[in-house]
């Protein structure tokens, strides 16, 4: 198979020992955009003062376990309830969007906190957001399907749309194309500002995730009936589907591809992890959690232990990947061997997990507020961050390594700076 960068490319250790888990997410849009020129967004007239952009948080509903510590250095307070999500702009990494649960999208500089402006007009929880790779543009999106884009440079907005309810959202990493997912089973791709449009119909399911591949020309769509889908974007045709024995027998949660795009993996409900050659549309093999809880009988009014794959990820200088479970584990697995490598283990479900650019380094955010740094090769944590009185829900990591930006229930999102004793 060819996963591998070749024999040699790893250094195997015999019984590492197993500290925690890691979850990755599905590569943020700067993992995609390469070599961009700088572009200065300093002070363009920025409409609110930042003094009320950024403040320290009160301790007040710290839950149980979460210290009132807090590693960052900036916190953004704007959001009135949870804040879904976050994006950092591709070409320079000074600005973040970030959507939340009161219906609101802000565009603000890391640095400081400082609100550049609000993308306004949602009727919705906005759980989608992004730049696109030139970032030129950001997309905002809500739950009700109603999508705006921005024009980052003259903060107005240049183009909306409604789709049935949203599901996921991505720009094109190379192009003004946007691409979406909807509960009704379609992925729609817009060229901005133009609008104009392409529909892939999948199956009368919700599509649960989507990626572009690495040479724009292909998408990965993965279903609610546990199908996954090769589109031809230009074509408007499907490449591979997978389904029955070859796809999920739940829900697909994520998807990703390696570096080249000539493997993706998906992720599901039901804890199996699928490598698949994006070429033959063909599984190469399938991870499985084997301390997955058993669905036992349970009482009336007792909760059932559920377990799932809730994000996953390439590194892009070793042969490897990493797999983040509900129940708090991140599995490393080595991908010329097709065998776990390391096991470590969180004490609550981690939500996503991303990978350094160009070390072997994951990164985790989880249900308890932390945000965690592993080093794959050995399967120990290197650090840990912690100022969020709630879950964190989303984060992204800056090009170089040196800025997480967190969103949590806590109303807040938060910057941290990494100090890495490798470095």
């Amino acid at each position: 198979m060819e996963p591998g960068e070749g024999p040699g490319a790893l250094d195997l250790h015999g019984d590492e020992e197993i500290i925690e888990v890691v979850e990755l997410g599905p590569p943020g849009p700067d993992d995609l955009a390469e070599e961009m020129e700088d572009v200065d967004f300093e002070d363009e007239g920025a409409e609110e003062p930042d003094g009320e952009a950024w403040e320290s948080e009160d301790d007040e509903g710290v839950e149980d376990g979460m210290e009132a510590q807090d590693d960052s250095e900036v916190t953004f307070s704007l959001h009135s309830d949870s804040v879904f999500c976050v994006s950092l702009d591709p070409k320079t990494n000074t600005l973040a969007v970030t959507g939340g649960e009161d219906d609101k999208a802000f565009v603000w500089r890391v640095s400081d906190g400082e609100l550049l402006f609000e993308c306004s007009g949602h009727k919705d929880s906005v759980t989608c957001a992004g730049f696109s790779h030139d970032s030129v543009f950001v997309a905002t999106g809500d739950m009700s399907g109603l999508i705006k884009v921005w024009r980052v440079d003259a903060k107005e907005e240049v183009w909306s749309f409604e789709v049935g309810d949203l599901e996921w959202m991505e720009w094109h990493p190379q192009a003004h194309v946007l691409l979406a997912g909807t509960a009704d089973g379609n992925t729609w791709m817009w060229k901005i500002p133009s609008g104009d449009c392409k529909t892939f119909q999948g199956p009368a399911c919700p599509a649960t995730c989507g990626r572009i591949l690495p040479d724009g020309k292909r998408a990965v769509v993965g279903y609610e009936d546990g199908t996954m889908r090769i589109w031809d974007l230009k074509q408007g045709t499907s490449l591979h589907v997978l389904k029955g024995q070859d796809g999920h027998q739940d829900p697909l949660t994520c998807v990703a591809s390696n570096q080249d795009g000539s493997l993706i993996m998906t992720g599901s409900v039901d804890c199996h992890a699928k490598l698949i050659n994006s070429a033959t549309g063909k599984v190469v093999c399938v991870f499985k959690m084997e301390s997955v809880t058993p669905k036992a009988p349970i009482s009336e009014g007792e909760e059932v232990e559920s377990n799932s794959v809730e994000s996953l990820g390439f590194c892009n200088v070793m042969p490897l990947a990493a797999v983040g479970y509900l129940d708090g584990t991140l599995a490393i697995y080595d991908l010329s061997t097709q065998s776990l490598r390391h096991k470590c283990q969180h004490e609550s479900g981690i939500v996503q997990l991303l990978w350094e650019e160009s070390s072997a380094v994951v990164y985790t955010c989880s249900l308890d507020g932390a945000v965690r740094l592993w080093d794959a090769r050995s399967g120990k944590m290197i650090s840990e961050y912690r100022g969020h009185s709630a879950e964190i829900l989303d984060f992204a990591v800056n090009k170089d390594a040196s800025i997480v930006v967190t969103t949590s229930g806590d109303h807040q999102a938060k910057v941290f700076c990494v100090q890495r004793p490798d470095r």
